[in-house]
């Protein structure tokens, strides 16, 4: 299929019409979709079901995409803010216009809920935007130096070819979060999306064909052998940069095999997000803000609630609140009408959220609602509430999942001091009535993010980010675009 990058029609498309046509299942390659050596099947994780089956790279597709970015290189990089900035928005304009067409496919491989699919195609757009805004806004310097000597001229150039790699939780936001600030920048790159949903990626590739973007610019590859290939590029003098969301323990290993070649990376890495709730916290704004922090994409977010740290004083109804709000959850298809909890992305990625509770079970937890596994077809676990010690296993790691464990504190200290006790710092949450007492906390938490009354607050125009094992560098805000930039000073006698 071909499509005319000019004229209204682009914007006019319905979302029904999108569906009709043939997904992209192909990698592209130099401004072409072509097979690779295989097919893998993508599946509906909700039934089991094949949705579709799409193309592997082998060594020879993944080193045609390191020479079509690398041709396309200097002369990307040479091109007018502008022109970049036009493309971006045009691509932001396609993805809200199709937001229910991307929506359906991110909800069918990834498994969430059309609502949370609906969410994240509008988030994912806005990258988009924010960086076609960015792109034109990229700030210098100029200043007489001290000593009056000579002129200091600070600019910003793209750093070159960039590796992307997204995971399967946000495969919209994820990719756009990288190709936006990358295109914005001037930099051309390679991206290789999760095994597991890569439809959305390639959706979103074709979109930014569609937008006006050159050949050679942007290209997907999905290899075969993931960790072999990405190894080689990452050791190919042409490449220049890595961006990488995903494990940490994956993370650990790209960052190693990158020191070889120095290249730079920007991770963004797991997370054990903790929650702190005073008794003073106000308990109406508290119970549906931290729902939404807990259960957003099922719980599958780095930034989810993962322990849920709350004041002695009012434990018992916040634990019986938030009981009965996690119950009202319905587990289903995630494209279904009536789903608010839909599969996760693969019986694997299901069972170790079961077996953390049924460790943590084992460990003493009490289980206020859910904790068990359902019977029968798709990757599903329900909404659950458990109350356990400080020393529960489960508070060790990240559940991805709809599981609330809630420790139970008493001092402001004691509860600061278990919400740091852990490796991760990518966000913390603070629930309180005292703004002040809310800022104390806040700033006593290891954490790059930090949530206050609210449950999410992931934004575009937001550095987001975290520190300790959580990862390196900023994503969005105006930090983002600084990732595919580096620095030149030029000394100019006067």
């Amino acid at each position: 299929m071909h499509h005319s990058t000019s004229g209204p029609a682009n914007f006019t498309v319905s979302w029904a019409q999108r569906m009709l046509e043939p997904m992209r299942t192909q990698l592209y390659i130099n401004g072409q979709w072509i097979d690779g050596i295989g097919k893998l099947p993508v599946y509906d994780p909700s039934d089991g079901s094949v949705i579709a089956e799409v193309s592997i790279a082998g060594d020879k597709q993944c080193d045609d995409a390191i020479d079509a970015a690398d041709a396309a290189a200097k002369e990307w990089a040479k091109s007018a803010p502008r022109f970049r900035s036009e493309i971006l928005r045009k691509a932001f304009e396609l993805m809200t216009a199709e937001n229910e067409a991307i929506a359906t496919i991110i909800s069918r491989e990834n498994g969430k809920a059309l609502p949370d699919a609906r969410g994240e195609a509008t988030y994912a757009a806005e990258f988009f935007r924010w960086f076609a805004e960015e792109a034109v806004r990229t700030p210098g310097d100029f200043r007489k130096s001290p000593s009056g000597d000579k002129r200091i001229l600070v600019t910003h150039e793209p750093i070159g070819l960039s590796i992307l790699i997204t995971p399967w939780n946000f495969p919209a936001a994820m990719a756009t979060r990288k190709i936006g600030p990358a295109v914005a920048a001037g930099c051309t790159m390679i991206l290789k999306p999760a095994g597991e949903t890569p439809l959305t990626a390639m959706y979103i590739v074709d979109l930014m064909e569609r937008a006006g973007l050159p050949k050679g610019v942007l290209n997907l590859i999905l290899p075969e052998k993931s960790g072999p290939a990405i190894s080689k590029m990452l050791h190919d003098p042409r490449v220049k940069n890595l961006s990488f969301t995903g494990s940490t323990e994956v993370g650990r290993v790209l960052i190693k095999e990158a020191a070889d070649r120095v290249i730079r990376c920007s991770m963004e890495l797991g997370g054990n997000a903790q929650v702190v709730i005073h008794d003073d916290a106000d308990l109406a704004v508290t119970i549906p803000q931290l729902s939404l922090a807990k259960m957003r994409n099922g719980g599958a977010a780095c930034t989810s609630a993962n322990r849920i740290f709350v004041q002695r004083g009012i434990a018992k109804e916040f634990i019986a609140q938030m009981s009965k709000t996690m119950s009202s959850f319905v587990m289903g298809r995630g494209t279904d009408a009536t789903t608010t909890l839909g599969a996760y992305v693969s019986i694997k990625e299901r069972n170790k959220i079961a077996d953390l509770v049924d460790q943590a079970i084992a460990a003493g937890a009490k289980v206020e609602v859910g904790g068990v596994k359902p019977e029968g077809v798709g990757a599903f676990y329900p909404a659950t509430v458990l109350v356990v010690e400080k020393d529960n296993p489960i508070l060790l790691h990240e559940i991805f999942g709809p599981v609330a464990p809630i420790v139970i504190f008493d001092t402001d200290e004691e509860g600061i001091k278990l919400a740091n006790n852990t490796e991760f710092g990518l966000i913390s949450y603070v629930f309180s009535s005292d703004l002040t007492r809310a800022l104390r906390t806040a700033e006593a938490m290891e954490s790059g993010m930090v949530a206050i009354n609210k449950g999410i607050i992931s934004d575009p125009a937001a550095p987001f980010g975290g520190v300790k094992q959580s990862g390196l560098g900023r994503e969005g805000g105006f930090d983002g675009i600084h990732e595919f930039l580096q620095t030149k000073y030029i000394g100019v006698e006067i």
